[in-house]
């Protein structure tokens, strides 16, 4: 095993770290307090889902929209109590109340996939992050990074996220134009990738099927499960910022 150093580096084929988290190690749940946490449209839709409520009442409730490091597009940030320790409002004596579908950062820690695409072939390396104030780094059993995603229960995730690196690519070139965040390009394209029950709505009781076409198979399938509702609205914003994809206006 490697030694142990704070900051991060690239996993090799086969490299192998030791890591725990459990209620035995000391700084259990230090780091679910005060946490700057992003949130990927998948893990909207798992906690959503988890806590039965819609994508409006998750997104105003628990989280809040800021310019991080895309000046392009506002992330998603899951909201901290406004309590002492600032603690995820997840977050009990006993833990994570929402572990099943906690978010993707949470999940993949001490990885931090990087995912890369080259025209089909999709690619994701794995990061090895140490933090000071964590300490499970160099306890517990021995993992691989194939080890680890399968015991987190992270294949879902990495499969979404990897549709969402698109996503975040085209905004990053700022397709909105002159009018850049006041463009309603933008307001929309938010929608259609965060909020899966307002763009399902907007698909299906709005002039949407009228003007373009979507395969009856796809409309069906997107009607019956928020991933591919999701994945259509990904699709959806594709085509109306760069002309091309699947979706155009009926002729």
């Amino acid at each position: 095993m490697a030694e142990i150093k704070t900051g991060r580096h690239l996993l090799t084929a086969g490299e192998t770290f030791n890591f725990t988290c459990n209620p035995q190690v000391d700084c259990f749940t230090n780091c679910c307090r005060n946490a700057d946490m992003y949130l990927y449209p998948y893990d909207v839709i798992r906690m959503k889902n988890r806590l039965g409520m819609t994508s409006d009442e998750f997104l105003e409730k628990h989280t809040y929209s800021d310019y991080r490091d895309n000046e392009h597009f506002p992330s998603v940030m899951l909201k901290m109590q406004k309590i002492e320790g600032l603690p995820c409002p997840f977050l009990t004596d006993e833990g994570c109340t929402v572990y099943e579908d906690r978010p993707f950062s949470c999940r993949a820690y001490p990885l931090e996939p990087a995912v890369s695409r080259v025209g089909d072939y999709c690619h994701t390396a794995y990061f090895f992050t140490v933090h000071d104030h964590c300490h499970g780094h160099g306890q517990g059993r021995e993992w691989t990074a194939e080890e680890w995603i399968a015991d987190q229960n992270m294949e879902d995730y990495t499969v979404m996220n990897a549709h969402w690196v698109d996503m975040d690519s085209l905004f990053r070139s700022n397709p909105w134009g002159p009018q850049g965040r006041q463009s309603p390009a933008l307001k929309m394209a938010a929608m259609a990738c965060f909020n899966v029950d307002k763009f399902k709505d907007f698909v299906l009781n709005s002039s949407f099927l009228s003007r373009f076409d979507v395969p009856e198979e796809r409309l069906a399938k997107a009607q019956a499960s928020d991933e591919d509702m999701m994945l259509l609205g990904f699709d959806f914003v594709k085509s109306f910022l760069t002309g091309k994809g699947p979706f155009f206006p009926k002729s």
